[in-house]
């Protein structure tokens, strides 16, 4: 490809859109300029959480409020959100059962480290949600994770754990390597990481099960962490057979396979485990599970539970080291039994993914017609567009497709259309509240950039 392009645009045409949508949002924003700048150097780097300076638009907006699939800041700009939170609000902004299940908590206490009858509800509900797993709680998908692998560990005796290069499962440390050169490696650019990962994680390309079976021949993998889908980059889709395929490589050698849903909850009713009979022996999901409530669950079958309850009889006495005393608070049991019950519904879903492909055609039709070496790729009520061809096979490929300043741009001109789409990567999710002309509008939007940046010189 030429020097001259980037994704197929030509390099001035792209920095001339770039400077044009940065001016227009700035200009509809000056409440929110002069309030950070007035207010924001409390907080270490200007933002409350480091991530949100990763957003691509000039400045942050400020919130004033969101409701079902819409959200307004303080200037009075108000947009279609498909972002939702990064999936955190997938279900959209305070669905009603949730909102009505905080206030009655709210009435009742916040936390106290004891169950209520709702938690016994909430299992339950999980049960039939996802599978008869054997339930903990946690705070965030980080957590659940981290637990998921220290029980993992305690079962197999095995210190390392097999992740995917280009994987996302929070912030969990175990999972921060990467390939270089066909050697597992600390990921690049960690912030204060003084030990050597390669000790306890070995890192394989996903789609790749002679990778995976090289490393767990090694005999010190205690178990598979995976996404049933790759989504924190540039989305890539497992090939037919791939996880069947690690299914019976964790069983021949014995490592615990987990799945870890909290992206792909996106995929269907139960997420992509259920919807695809997907056998895990640990199963994870976070983010949305309790409606935008923060709470994460994860689950053991119970043949790993009975692994579990052994290796926990032969333990000295002490702490176990899992757990935070926040998690599996009284509001998170409300809020999950509201979700479960009356959010997360066949209906909910059926809805997500017929707008769901109406926008994945759309945006492939508009791609197409601009001749644009792209393609979009759809999970469910997930959609994302990939600013290169496709598709994509691994994390390496994914790395490669992800082209940052393309991305920045139509961020920036998609909210001064009117949409709100995912920072990190360009990831569009609909909910139970998205309406038609919410999807329709946002075609239109993406037809307008698409038209200023492939136009002919």
């Amino acid at each position: 490809m030429s020097a001259d392009l980037i994704a197929g645009i030509r390099r001035d045409r792209l920095a001339a859109f770039a400077a044009r949508e940065a001016e227009t949002y700035i200009k509809a924003r000056p409440k929110a300029a002069k309030a950070l700048k007035d207010g924001a150097g409390t907080f270490l780097g200007g933002v409350p959480m480091h991530w949100m300076a990763d957003w691509p638009m000039p400045h942050l907006p400020l919130v004033a409020k969101a409701h079902g699939a819409r959200i307004a800041d303080i200037d009075g700009q108000t947009l279609d959100d498909f972002c939702l939170g990064d999936t955190g609000s997938m279900f959209g902004h305070s669905p009603a059962p949730v909102a009505r299940a905080i206030r009655a908590q709210a009435r009742r206490g916040l936390t106290y480290m004891l169950p209520t009858e709702a938690a016994l509800t909430a299992g339950r509900l999980l049960t039939d949600r996802f599978g008869p797993f054997r339930w903990q709680i946690a705070t965030t998908a980080t957590d659940a994770n981290r637990f998921a692998l220290r029980v993992a560990r305690a079962i197999t005796g095995r210190p390392r754990v097999l992740v995917f290069n280009g994987c996302y499962h929070g912030t969990l440390d175990d999972t921060f390597v990467s390939l270089e050169n066909g050697r597992t490696v600390n990921t690049p650019g960690l912030l204060g990481q003084v030990n050597d990962l390669t000790q306890t994680a070995v890192a394989c390309e996903f789609n790749d099960l002679a990778g995976v079976e090289a490393a767990l021949a090694q005999g010190d993998v205690a178990a598979i962490l995976t996404e049933p889908v790759m989504t924190n980059s540039c989305m890539v889709l497992p090939e037919a057979g791939f996880h069947d395929g690690l299914r019976q490589l964790s069983l021949k050698y014995g490592a615990l396979l987990i799945m870890d849903e909290t992206h792909t909850i996106s995929s269907g009713l139960g997420g992509y485990t259920r919807v695809h009979s997907l056998r895990p022996d640990i199963f994870v999901v976070g983010k949305c599970v309790a409606g935008g409530m923060p709470t994460a669950v994860w689950g053991l079958t119970e043949g790993t539970a009975q692994r579990y309850h052994q290796a926990d009889a032969k333990r000295e006495p002490g702490r176990t080291g899992m757990g935070t005393t926040l998690s599996a608070n009284p509001m998170q049991f409300a809020c999950l039994v509201a979700t479960l019950s009356e959010v997360m519904t066949p209906e909910s879903y059926a809805h997500m993914e017929k707008l769901a492909e109406r926008l994945s055609h759309g945006l492939a039709k508009i791609i197409d017609r601009h001749q644009a070496p792209w393609h979009v790729v759809r999970v469910g009520a997930r959609v994302e567009f990939i600013c290169a061809p496709g598709p994509l096979k691994n994390g390496t490929q994914a790395g490669f497709a992800h082209q940052p300043q393309v991305e920045a741009a139509i961020h920036t001109g998609l909210i001064n259309r009117g949409t709100l789409i995912a920072p990190f990567h360009n990831m569009m999710l609909i909910s139970p509240a998205t309406k038609k002309t919410q999807v329709d509008r946002l075609i239109s939007s993406f037809d307008t950039i698409l038209s200023d940046l492939f136009q002919a010189a």
